[in-house]
């Protein structure tokens, strides 16, 4: 778990709560970083993402389950970077998301033309991200 008391920690704690996109960089199974922006929610203890089953984010998670994630918002000179390491689970067919990532991102879906419920059926598999590390 990450140190969210001192005064980078609450910084960063403040983002995961207000931001609307993180880049999870994942790993290929030949070894190749590969970053992607995704929605999330952060619950406090973990960040959640829904993903769909066949991607290759899956594929990857399911071979390398260690994730680096990055919070959007950096200046050209490098200020506000923030950077966190995580441990991913995976969770196939969850029953529904969880009720802050739907508050966070219910008023997008008609401009994504989708419906909650196509959201859920598209996006079927939870991933869990326990954070281990965190720097600027």
């Amino acid at each position: 778990m990450i140190d969210l008391t001192t005064e980078f920690g609450k910084q960063v704690e403040q983002r995961l709560k207000s931001e609307e996109v993180i880049w999870l960089t994942t790993v290929t199974p030949d070894g190749r970083a590969q970053p992607n922006p995704v929605w999330f929610y952060w619950d406090g203890k973990a960040i959640i993402i829904y993903s769909e089953p066949g991607s290759f984010r899956i594929r990857n998670l399911e071979q390398n389950p260690r994730v680096a994630l990055n919070l959007q918002g950096v200046d050209v000179l490098g200020n506000h970077a923030v950077i966190i390491s995580g441990q991913a689970s995976i969770k196939h067919g969850y029953s529904q998301p969880h009720p802050g990532y739907v508050e966070k991102y219910i008023g997008y879906l008609d401009d994504m033309h989708v419906t909650y419920e196509q959201l859920c059926a598209k996006y079927s598999v939870e991933i869990n991200i326990t954070p281990t590390g965190l720097h600027s």
